[in-house]
């Protein structure tokens, strides 16, 4: 794997429950990726081997919001990316933080 990102995708609407819902129509779509991806509390990380195909993905996001039904959108992105190598995965990172 040579790239990495973690996108938090931030709907400028009102509720709690309608941000959820965005959120989670986000998500399907990166689901809908078939990238290795997981969901954070504040972000989701993807892996991928393409940095174009994530790119592609940061540029959807918050295309997927707005046609949720989000008026404005925010989005911040975290990218790791090594042509010539490998990246650390998201088991690299977290694995042994991870609660049985």
């Amino acid at each position: 794997m040579s790239a990495s990102i973690a996108i938090q995708v931030l709907p400028q609407v009102d509720g709690d429950a309608e941000v959820c819902r965005i959120v989670d129509e986000v998500i399907a779509y990166i689901d809908s990726t078939g990238l290795r991806y997981q969901v954070g509390p504040f972000e989701t990380t993807i892996e991928g081997e393409s940095y174009e195909q994530l790119m592609e993905i940061v540029q959807e996001c918050p295309r997927v919001a707005i046609r949720a039904g989000a008026p404005k959108v925010s989005a911040y992105v975290k990218l790791v990316y090594q042509p010539e190598g490998k990246v650390l995965s998201i088991d690299q990172k977290i694995g042994k933080y991870q609660q049985c």
